[in-house]
Formats: structure tokens, sequence, C-alpha cells
């Protein structure tokens, strides 16, 4: 599943031809993704014009000037293809092609700015939902989420403070979602890489006991912050499914220390081989000589 790197590429991507342009006319050519479209979905968006396009942990948000925010997410296999107003796609170097699984353009926008929108999706996991702007704190899909790793809240005390006491692995803690969100699979193994923490670790040491933050709280919320600005400016990773809007390919799997690199030398020079073990089902990769 795309991690917050990878949406937030999709983001600045989508930026440029949606933000101030209007809906001229959508298209859905099914009622459902995950879940059921809204009845009237296409006539909440047509003639709407886009006031901003933001970010919620692995969420896109539209907000629109109706006053309701359009809220998407990617699913497993989701994306937006970008086409110019002749027709002609913007491919760049790592373009491929997917006119073969033009079945799956499950949604089409067609914004004043010219640009067609076409929203990909062959496992139908992503989600397109439409939510008051002032019922957006309450949304369900968002109420629950933790602090954005990126923000200007988010630091070593919050982190800390969420992991007090908790018996469960660095690596479970920071999957969850409620603790910090946007974080997945890929980017919580690189950020204790660059840590130097085990994924094994018992979350609670990085707090003392009262709940402070000590020098592993701070070490890894800087391993959190470098890890995915670094992704953000590669375009992400493209693995399996995710490709940019403009149909090129994230470059930042080039450059993972421990993901998918079992059995290889670790970058350090005090580092040792890759392990992958398997927590809660899912592997995680990382170096057992320099992360402790």
């Amino acid at each position: 599943m795309p991690e917050l790197p990878e949406v937030e590429t999709v983001r600045r991507g989508l930026q440029p031809v949606m933000e101030g342009a209007r809906f001229t006319k959508v298209e859905a050519h099914r009622g459902d993704l995950r879940w059921p479209l809204s009845k009237d979905f296409v006539a909440r968006l047509e003639g709407k014009t886009v006031a901003g396009l933001g970010r919620r942990a692995k969420y896109l948000l539209v907000d629109l000037s109706s006053g309701e925010v359009l809220l998407m997410h990617l699913g497993m296999s989701g994306s937006f293809r970008v086409a110019k107003a002749d027709g002609e796609r913007t491919p760049g170097g790592y373009y491929h092609d997917r006119s073969k699984q033009a079945a799956h353009d499950h949604v089409v926008f067609h914004m004043s700015s010219g640009a067609r929108i076409s929203f990909n999706d062959p496992r139908r996991f992503g989600t397109m939902k439409l939510v008051p702007r002032a019922e957006l704190e309450q949304e369900p899909l968002l109420r629950a989420l933790g602090p954005e790793p990126l923000g200007n809240e988010f630091d070593a005390a919050m982190l800390a403070r969420a992991c007090r006491g908790k018996k469960t692995s660095l690596k479970a803690a920071l999957s969850d979602q409620r603790v910090v969100a946007g974080l997945g699979n890929i980017y919580v193994c690189e950020a204790l890489w660059r840590a130097r923490l085990s994924p094994k670790r018992r979350a609670s040491t990085i707090a003392t006991r009262s709940g402070a933050p000590n020098e592993r709280a701070r070490a890894l919320v800087q391993g959190i912050r470098d890890v995915l600005n670094d992704a953000i400016a590669a375009g992400g990773s493209s693995l399996r499914d995710h490709k940019r809007t403009d149909g090129e390919l994230g470059y930042f799997q080039h450059h993972f220390a421990v993901y998918d690199r079992k059995n290889k030398l670790c970058h350090r020079k005090d580092g040792g081989l890759i392990k992958r073990i398997v927590q809660s089902g899912r592997s995680s990769f990382c170096c057992p000589v320099c992360q402790k």
C-alpha cells in the first residue's frame, strides 16, 4: 500500500492541474470502489472549484467551493493519470503504458484547467468520499489518526508519550496509525535503521518512566523525518502498483538501506548482513549488528 511519501508525491502531481480549477465533468464508471460512492457523487462535484489540495496521513483532501471535502485514498492499487487537453499524456522517462487497463479507470475528472484526471484501481480498494468540511475532524476515517510525522507538533516528546509503557515492539508502535500517521512497513524499517534501533526493541524504551524522551526517541524522530523527506524528494518508492501522476516511477527504492535487502551488506562500516524477520505477519528488515 502506498505510504506517506507516495501519497504526497501524488498530491504534488495533482496540485498544478486541480487547485483553482473547476470540475467541468465527472465520470463515475461504476457505483463503488472499496465502498459505494454517494448516489449524488457526480452532481456534488460538477461545477465546483478546488480551493485547495491537502493530505492527511495517506488520504488526499480536495477542498471544494461547496464547503465539502473530497476524501480520497489510493488503496492497494489505485493511481491517478493526468492527461493534457490535447490528449497527450506526460510520460516522463519511466512511463509505463496502462491503456490496456482502461477498464479500471473507475472515476475520471475533467477540469477547467484542461486536464483529464483518471483514477485507475484494478483491485478497487481505493476510496472517494464527500464530507462536509465542518465535520472533517469527526470523520471516522480520520479522527483516530495520530500526528503528522512531518508536522510541527511531532517531536521526541510526543512520540515518547505515545510509547510510554507500551509492551509492543517499536515496529508495531510506529506502524500504528494512532501513534503516528502515514508510516507503513517500508519507511518504519528505514527510519529504525537510521536511528540504529532494532524493530524488535520494546517501544517503551524510548521514554523514561515519567514519559520524557531519551536519546533513542530523539534519534528516531530525526530518522523518521529524514527518511520521509528523502523519499518525497525522490518521488516515492515504485513498488508494485504505485506510479506518479505523470506515469514516472519514484526512485527511492534505489536508496533503501534495509528494506528488501535480505543477506546484503549493511551500508554502515560497523554493520553486518541485513536480516529479514517476521513481526505480526509482516516482513521486517534490519541489521542485527548496528541496530540494537
